[in-house]
């Protein structure tokens, strides 16, 4: 890694965490019950019609623990429920209840605000074509590489 800069990994991290902190923040400042950036990346994964923990796991890439204790705690505030899956009874998903669609509408419109300060700091078409350009498959991690 030369030139002394950042690589793509860590500067998509730092983007990511800019996101989070300001999402965090302005939750906060609505007096939204307090949320973790684990708690949030829950609510970016979790899909309409429910979702197992393995499941979020998988899409966090984390541990099925880590996932666990991120659920049941935005259980225990009323913002996730756990539900039977009609397709396995062995299965339980995971679902936003209604306080939780409501908060992640809000958050939701919070993004869009943060987009557009993005916007506004780096110019429209800059944040244009980022999001064009990460929209695209990038195919398998591995192909193209020497065995």
């Amino acid at each position: 890694m030369g030139g002394g800069g950042r690589n793509l990994p860590q500067l998509l991290g730092a983007a990511r965490r800019w996101f989070d902190e300001g999402l965090l923040a302005a939750l906060q400042a609505e007096e939204v019950d307090p949320v973790t950036a684990t708690q949030l990346h829950v609510f970016t994964v979790l899909d309409e019609r429910g979702t197992t923990v393995a499941e979020l796991a998988r899409r966090m890439g984390v541990t099925r623990q880590t996932a666990h204790q991120a659920v049941h705690s935005l259980i225990a505030v009323g913002l996730l429920e756990q539900t039977p899956d009609p397709e396995s009874a062995r299965r339980r998903l995971i679902r936003r209840t209604a306080k939780g669609r409501t908060v992640h509408e809000r958050a939701e419109a919070m993004v869009g605000q943060l987009e557009r300060t993005l916007a506004a700091r780096i110019g429209e078409d800059a944040v244009t074509a980022l999001k064009a350009t990460l929209e695209r498959p990038w195919g398998p991690p591995t192909e193209g590489l020497p065995s």
